[in-house]
């Protein structure tokens, strides 16, 4: 597995079908990973993935992605429109058939959630 799977394994533990081989969930993982840094929070210049806002994602043996995430905080005014861009980007990865974004808030997110990168990129390190 490359550094980008270990870290979607180890940060927000996909639930992943059993009929699907390793070797497609290894590759669907990797895009997918790719896809979630294509979006970004407009009021902080860090990707949601290394953010930390990605919580859950589980892939069924029909293909439908479903992802639970968050926002940095309940009031975010992109609240209506960030899981709309989660979903088009999860559609772009090859092997999806469907997605499902669902919005939570427990736990609620914080700093400590963010990956070294993006303490960086915040200069918090």
């Amino acid at each position: 597995m490359t550094d980008q799977t270990d870290a979607i394994d180890t940060r927000i533990q996909p639930k992943v079908a059993e009929s699907i081989p390793a070797e497609e969930v290894e590759r669907i993982t990797t895009d997918l990973i790719g896809a979630l840094k294509t979006v970004y929070d407009p009021e902080i210049p860090v990707d949601i993935y290394e953010l930390g806002l990605i919580y859950k994602v589980d892939l069924d043996d029909d293909r439908k992605l479903t992802i639970d995430m968050t926002l940095t905080a309940p009031g975010c005014p992109v609240a209506g429109e960030m899981p709309g861009w989660v979903e088009n980007a999860a559609r772009a990865v090859e092997g999806i058939q469907d997605v499902e974004v669902n919005m939570v808030f427990d736990p609620p997110w914080d700093a400590s959630r963010m990956s070294e990168e993006a303490q960086v990129a915040l200069n918090w390190w």
